[in-house]
């Protein structure tokens, strides 16, 4: 079985991305958790670059990596230097890594516009840069940047730099579509052309996803004979991005079958996934194949009836082998099997044929009808479904509420003060408090009178708040719709609100989102 090398780049090139940034203790964290992964290579950034590269080089040699060897990057020496005296490669060095790779040019134009030097200089500015930098290393990896269109634009040059880096003493050389247009024929085409020329050189492949076709040009690569592939996790990078390791690992192992990391190391992908873009603060893709939160959820009736029969109907894996799992959505579109599959998530036996299905689903598609929507608020829907069974309890009881917005200076921020008045067993809790917004208000308010009653909503706290306007009529008589995920130490859960007005539909959603948080609670209380 073929071994195919995964190179990691998210700590370099991922963090080019817009949005995208991790410090230096973010970077020691995610090369552990790379590690874990199974990863061959990390590249840990460009140490001629900054300071904050230069110091991971340092602090990484602190921890003990059992799979993945770190790689230092950087760039051929100055057109107008000689490698020994290249202060870059000299920081390439000083990292002190075993793996270094340096990239080059092989088109053109950059040689021309970029380097401002000759074709003639340019060759043996790659060879001398390598040829330096080879009897110090373990491995070198020489990146041809913009390969593929420098072939195009001159074969013949394009595949001399090649030859350059192979004298210099690369030991894999990797090409690269930096500019991510290369269509998947025209790919192939060229590879089969450099391994016709080079048959004995280790290949590589680098990819950007700027015509959504990094994956399948990293894949074509592999099945053409490249050994090594480079990308990031979650396809993060400069424009469009990277190739999505996330994407390319699976695929390598389940549906090429070729050995790359362990199945008990693929089973972490979508956990290391999350991981990263957690330290980065960038919220997940839900609908990334692989990975994402919707990449194994269903959501029609005859889908779902199909996949709790056999999950290869409308499944081209299983969930578990990427560390994902299987969701059955509600909606309109639902049917009996789904309220029955969704049940069993949460521990309740119910028959298709139970009347309560039936009554479940005909309120929910009520409820759907009148702009609720279920698919991103699980709480409210396991709240739906216990209510029906009669297994959850009213913990608390609305007597009243006020929310005040008030703007004294144009130069100042408005003002938000909200009042509620509750009744929780018998009991009647007059409580204000201030927010930022009038629905922050509400909430801190509603918290602030509960949390007498029930201690541990101190524990929860509002994630993220979305409002849509609902289709129907138009302007302000428009019907919204709110929807909160809420946290606690151990859960997320998201709840749903619909009204004319928003901030009854905020209310409602923050109904919703206690409630849930008391019933699981009393739940686990119970067992």
């Amino acid at each position: 079985m073929r071994k195919i090398e995964i190179y990691d780049t998210t700590l370099r090139d991922g963090t080019q991305a817009e949005d995208f940034n991790l410090s230096l203790e973010d970077k020691i964290r995610c090369s552990k958790k790379l590690d874990e992964l199974g990863i061959h290579y990390i590249e840990g950034g460009w140490p001629g670059s900054n300071p904050k590269d230069v110091a991971y080089f340092k602090e990484i040699k602190n921890y003990e990596l059992k799979t993945s060897k770190v790689a230092a990057f950087g760039s051929t020496h100055n057109p107008r230097a000689s490698a020994e005296k290249d202060r870059n490669l000299g920081a390439l060095l000083k990292a002190k890594t075993e793996v270094i790779t340096i990239f080059g040019k092989s088109w053109t134009v950059h040689v021309r516009d970029a380097l401002r030097t000759t074709l003639e200089r340019n060759v043996e500015i790659i060879r001398d840069s390598l040829a330096y930098v080879r009897p110090k290393i373990w491995k070198l990896i020489y990146d041809a940047e913009h390969f593929f269109d420098g072939f195009k634009s001159d074969p013949e040059y394009a595949l001399a730099t090649l030859k350059a880096a192979l004298e210099g003493g690369a030991d894999c050389l990797v090409l690269c579509d930096t500019n991510g247009g290369t269509l998947t024929t025209d790919l192939q085409k060229i590879i089969k052309r450099v391994k016709k020329e080079f048959p004995k050189a280790e290949l590589g492949i680098h990819t950007h996803n700027d015509s959504e076709l990094a994956v399948a040009n990293s894949l074509a690569a592999v099945q053409l004979g490249a050994n090594q592939v480079q990308g990031t996790m979650n396809g993060v990078g400069e424009r469009c991005g990277n190739a999505n390791l996330c994407s390319i690992i699976p695929a390598i192992k389940l549906k090429l079958k070729m050995d790359c990391i362990t199945d008990e190391q693929l089973a972490r992908l979508r956990e290391t996934s999350r991981y990263i873009l957690e330290l980065a603060n960038v919220r997940p893709f839900r609908y990334q194949p692989y990975v994402g939160r919707s990449a194994f959820a269903h959501k029609g009736g005859i889908h779902v009836a199909a996949v709790e029969r056999n999950p290869e109907t409308y499944e081209h894996i299983y969930p578990e082998l990427v560390g994902n799992r299987r969701r059955v959505l509600v909606s309109d579109l639902s049917g009996r099997s789904t309220i029955k599959q969704k049940a069993e998530q949460y521990g309740i036996e119910i028959s298709t044929k139970d009347p309560v299905a039936m009554q479940v689903l005909e309120e929910l598609k009520q409820l759907e009808h009148e702009g609720f929507q279920y698919e991103a608020a699980e709480g409210s829907f396991e709240l739906l479904l216990n209510q029906a069974l009669g297994r959850v309890k009213r913990y608390f009881e609305l007597v009243g509420f006020r929310v005040l917005v008030s703007k004294t200076d144009e130069t100042q921020p408005s003002e938000s003060e909200a009042t509620v008045m509750v009744k929780v067993g018998g009991k009647v809790e007059h409580t204000a408090a201030t927010g930022v917004g009038p629905v922050n208000a509400l909430d801190n308010a509603l918290r602030k009178a509960l949390e007498k009653f029930y201690p541990e909503l101190a524990h929860m706290r509002l994630n993220d708040y979305k409002v849509r306007v609902l289709p129907g009529k138009e302007g302000t008589a428009a019907k919204v719709r709110v929807l909160i995920e809420s946290v606690d130490k151990d859960n997320i859960w998201g709840t749903v609100g619909v009204s004319e007005n928003i901030l009854e539909a905020s209310w409602l959603a923050l109904v919703d989102s206690i409630n849930y948080k008391m019933f699981k609670d009393e739940k686990g209380h119970k067992k």
